[in-house]
C-alpha cells in the first residue's frame, strides 16, 4: 500500500492547508501565502482542484464526514459564483467550474452553460489576459486553444452534451470560430494561440497539446464524432498531418518543440509533460482513433501516440539530468501528469510496459515526497533562484491533492483495479 499510504498522507497534508472566510474555503497556492489570489476557485491551483482529489478518492474509500462537508462546500462555491464569473478557461474560469461540478455529482452545470451563453460573442469569449502589449486590442476574444481559449469552451460543451446538457448549439459555435481560424498550408492545417492578424511582432507557437494545434486538433476530432460532423475529423486529421512535419521522428519516438521559434533563452527545447510535451501530444492521437481515422501521414494514429509515448519513456525522465530538466512533479508540468498518460495508455491498450512506466514515475514521486509527521508533500525546483527549492504546492495541476490523486490511481493499478475517473481531457484516451 505504499502508494496510498504517502497519497493519504500528502491528502491530509492539503486539508489543513484549507482555509475559510465568509466565501467558503480556499487554499493557498503555496505555504505561506496569507490570503486567497484571484483565482481561488480554480481547477488548477484553487479550492476547485480538491473536487478531482475528491473524486479519485472515493474509488479507493468513502468520504468522511468532513470530506462530504468539504465536498458540498466547494460546490456551493462553484455555483456561488457563476452569475459574476467573467473568464472562461480550462484552468480558472467557467470551463474549470463544469469540470468542478460533474466531478462531483453536483447540480449546477446548466448554469455554467447558460453563463457561457451571456459571455458569448460573435468573435468568441473574451479574456482579459489576452489584453497586453503582445497584442493588438481585438485579440481578446480570440485565444484558439483548448485550455484558455475556444477550444476549452469546445471541451466544456463537449464534457456537459455527456453528462445529459444540452450544449451541441454552443459547441456548434466554438467548432465555427475555430474553423473560421484554421490557417490553411500544404502541410495541412494550424492554430495558432492567437490568430497572427492580432499578434504585433513575430509570433511563437506552442504547438503541442495545452496551448496549440495537438489540442485544437484534438478537440475538434472528438466534435465530429459527439456532434455527428465528420467534416471536423478530416480537419482534425490534416491538422494532426502538420503537427508531424514540425516534430522529428526518429528511435526515440516523436517529438514537436515546445515553443516554435526556439531559443535558448527558452532552456530546452523538447520537454515531455502533459502540457508541452508527448504525454499531451499523444491525446491528439487518441482522438483521432476515437474518430476511426486511419492514417495520418501514412500510418495510423495508433503508431503516432506509440511514438510520443516513446519520445517520454526515452527522454530521461523523471531523472533531473541537467539544472532546468525536469524539475517539477507535478499534473500539468512534471512527474504525476505523466504518470497519469502512461496509465491512460495502460488502461487503454494493456501495454506492460506503460504500467512500467507509471510505477517508475510512482517511485520517483515516492523518492521526492518531504515528510512530516504524519503529512507529505513535494517541493519543485527552480534552479535560477537563489534557493532553488519552491515552497510547497497545495492544489491540483501543481500541488499534493493533484499528485496523491495519481498516486491513489497507482495504488488502484498494480492492485489490478481497472476502474478509472474520466475527466473532461482524457475520456477519450482510456476507452478501448
Amino acid at each position: 500500500m505504499r502508494y496510498a499510504e504517502v497519497a493519504e498522507a500528502a491528502w491530509s497534508w492539503a486539508l489543513d492547508q484549507v482555509r475559510w472566510d465568509d466565501d467558503g474555503p480556499w487554499i493557498p497556492e503555496f505555504v505561506g501565502e496569507t490570503e486567497p489570489n484571484d483565482y481561488r476557485d480554480s481547477m488548477h491551483n484553487g479550492i476547485g482542484g480538491l473536487a478531482h482529489f475528491l473524486a479519485e478518492l472515493r474509488l479507493t474509500r468513502p468520504w468522511t464526514a468532513a470530506e462530504h462537508s468539504l465536498a458540498t462546500a466547494i460546490a456551493d462555491r462553484m455555483r456561488a459564483t457563476i452569475p459574476t464569473t467573467t473568464t472562461t478557461t480550462f484552468f480558472n474560469g467557467l470551463t474549470s467550474s463544469l469540470g468542478v461540478l460533474t466531478a462531483l455529482d453536483e447540480k449546477g452545470t446548466s448554469s455554467v452553460l447558460d453563463r457561457l451563453r451571456e459571455l458569448e460573442t460573435a468573435d468568441g469569449w473574451p479574456e482579459t489576459f489576452l489584453d497586453t502589449p503582445s497584442y493588438t486590442d481585438r485579440a481578446v476574444a480570440h485565444g484558439n486553444d483548448v485550455t484558455l481559449g475556444t477550444g476549452a469552451i469546445l471541451l466544456a460543451a463537449l464534457w456537459a452534451i455527456r453528462h445529459g446538457e444540452d450544449a451541441s448549439t454552443l459547441a456548434n459555435h466554438a467548432v465555427d470560430l475555430l474553423l473560421s481560424e484554421q490557417e490553411e498550408l500544404p502541410t495541412g492545417v494550424n492554430w495558432d494561440f492567437v490568430p497572427r492578424r492580432f499578434c504585433i511582432g513575430e509570433p511563437a507557437e506552442m504547438p503541442n497539446f495545452s496551448h496549440g494545434l495537438a489540442g485544437i486538433a484534438a478537440v475538434l476530432a472528438l466534435a465530429g464524432v459527439e456532434l455527428g460532423r465528420p467534416e471536423l475529423v478530416d480537419v482534425a486529421r490534416r491538422g494532426a498531418e502538420h503537427l508531424v512535419t514540425l516534430g522529428i521522428t526518429d528511435d526515440k519516438g516523436f517529438r514537436v518543440p515546445r515553443i516554435i521559434p526556439w531559443a535558448e533563452r527558452h532552456g530546452d527545447e523538447f520537454t515531455f509533460n502533459w502540457c508541452h510535451g508527448g504525454a499531451g501530444t499523444a491525446l491528439v492521437f487518441s482522438a483521432l482513433e476515437y474518430a476511426d481515422v486511419q492514417q495520418v501521414a501514412g500510418e495510423s494514429p495508433e503508431t503516432w501516440r506509440r511514438r510520443c509515448l516513446d519520445s517520454v519513456r526515452y527522454s530521461g525522465i523523471p531523472e533531473r539530468l541537467h539544472p532546468g530538466f525536469w524539475d517539477n512533479d507535478g499534473r500539468c508540468c512534471g512527474t504525476a501528469g505523466v504518470g497519469d498518460a502512461f496509465l491512460d495508455a495502460w488502461q487503454r491498450d494493456g501495454e506492460k510496459q506503460d504500467l512500467e512506466f507509471a510505477v517508475r514515475m510512482g517511485d520517483s514521486l515516492l523518492e521526492h515526497a518531504y515528510h512530516e509527521g504524519d503529512h507529505a508533500f513535494w517541493r519543485f525546483i527552480e534552479h535560477r533562484n537563489e534557493d532553488p527549492l519552491l515552497p510547497p504546492g497545495v492544489g491540483w495541476m501543481q500541488g499534493a491533492a493533484g499528485i496523491a490523486a495519481y498516486l491513489l490511481r497507482l495504488q488502484r493499478a498494480v492492485d489490478g483495479d481497472q476502474r478509472v475517473v474520466e475527466r473532461m481531457e482524457n475520456w477519450w484516451a482510456v476507452r478501448r
